[in-house]
């Protein structure tokens, strides 16, 4: 497993090595015993699965607050995906700052996003495929989102006019509420 740190503290690539013959590949996303001896002890309790069928389909910026905040291992099935992590705790030298990274298919990187942290994409092809591992189960009443067109993070989508949730489209700014993080 290659393990790239970012700008971002704790905001890691993984990628994972492939084996490949004729038939395709065989690659091991994760093994709890290996990147607890590279320092990484998460205990991911939930897996999740979604598909964007259309190009531009903008999801985030989410989190789950405390008690149930979520650390996150995400990777990209089929398709393309840009996906963001912005620090969000509160006294982080590093607070509302971002990073982006191409998630597909074919390069097989996986972002690994620490709890405190908002986490959004955007589908650069059409049936994407998103499947990420959490550390801790949904919890809707713990379910928050910052716009993801706030001009204070001045996030580079790549893209106009994204294909929206509601409740994405109605996110409030970052200066407009409170973090429940605070830096570790």
């Amino acid at each position: 497993m290659q393990i790239e740190e970012t700008t971002l503290p704790g905001v890691l690539i993984l990628t994972p090595q492939r084996h490949g013959d004729r038939r395709g590949f065989f690659s091991e996303s994760w093994n709890r015993a290996r990147m607890a001896a590279a320092g990484l002890d998460y205990d991911f309790v939930q897996d999740n699965h979604s598909l964007s069928s259309q190009s531009g389909t903008l999801r985030g910026l989410h989190y789950q607050s405390p008690p149930h905040a979520q650390a996150k291992l995400v990777r990209c099935g089929r398709g393309a995906l840009w996906d963001v992590a912005v620090d969000f705790r509160a006294g982080s030298p590093s607070f509302g700052q971002w990073v982006g990274v191409e998630l597909t298919a074919e390069n097989g990187r996986q972002l690994l996003i620490p709890a405190g942290f908002l986490h959004g994409f955007v589908t650069r092809a059409a049936d994407t495929e998103i499947i990420y591992k959490c550390t801790d189960y949904y919890a809707p009443e713990c379910d928050g989102a910052v716009a993801w067109d706030d001009p204070d993070l001045g996030i580079d989508w790549g893209i106009a006019g994204p294909v929206l949730s509601d409740k994405d489209a109605a996110a409030p700014r970052l200066a407009d509420i409170t973090s429940p993080f605070a830096e570790t």
